[in-house]
C-alpha cells in the first residue's frame, strides 16, 4: 500500500536516475535540429531548437540551458563566436557546450577547443556517442 509518498529504490549496480537536462540546439539544420530533438526527449531532456545566433541569445536567458548543442556553420555568426560570447555571458563551467558539425578537418576541432567548446562531435553524429557525452551530466557529476 502507498500513500503517494513511496520513495522507489534501486537495486546496488542499477544505473543511477536521469536528471533531466536543458538543451540547447543551435543549428540551421532542420532534419538535425528534429532528430537531436527526437532523440533528447525520449530520454525525458527539455529543449529548444533555433537556427541562428541571433535566436539563441533570444532563447539562452529565459531558458538557462545546461547544454548547447553548436554547429559551427551558422547563417549569422560563426558557432566559434557564439561559443566565445556564451564563455564570456557565462564563465567556463556552463553550460557544457558541444559542437555537432561538419566542420571535422583537426583544425576545426583545435578551433572548437579554443572558443570553448567541451567537445567537438562531427556529423553525421552518433546517437550513442552524443548520449553518452550528457549521462555523467544528467547523472549530476561535471567533467
Amino acid at each position: 500500500m502507498t500513500n503517494g509518498n513511496a520513495v522507489s529504490v534501486q537495486p546496488s549496480g542499477a544505473p543511477a536516475p536521469s536528471l533531466p537536462l536543458r538543451v540547447l540546439i543551435v543549428d540551421d539544420d532542420r532534419d538535425t535540429v528534429l532528430s537531436l530533438t527526437l532523440l533528447l526527449q525520449t530520454e525525458g531532456h527539455q529543449i529548444k531548437g533555433v537556427a541562428t545566433a541571433a535566436a539563441a541569445w533570444n532563447v539562452i536567458r529565459g531558458f538557462d540551458p545546461d547544454v548547447v548543442l553548436l554547429d559551427i556553420g551558422l547563417p549569422d555568426k560563426s558557432g566559434y563566436e557564439l561559443a566565445r560570447e556564451f564563455r564570456r555571458w557565462y564563465g567556463a563551467l556552463r553550460p557544457v557546450i558541444i559542437a555537432v558539425t561538419g566542420w571535422n578537418q583537426g583544425s576545426d576541432k583545435i578551433l572548437s577547443q579554443i572558443a570553448g567548446c567541451d567537445h567537438h562531435v562531427g556529423k553525421p553524429y552518433d546517437p550513442q556517442l552524443l548520449l553518452g557525452l550528457l549521462a555523467p551530466l544528467a547523472a549530476g557529476l561535471r567533467y
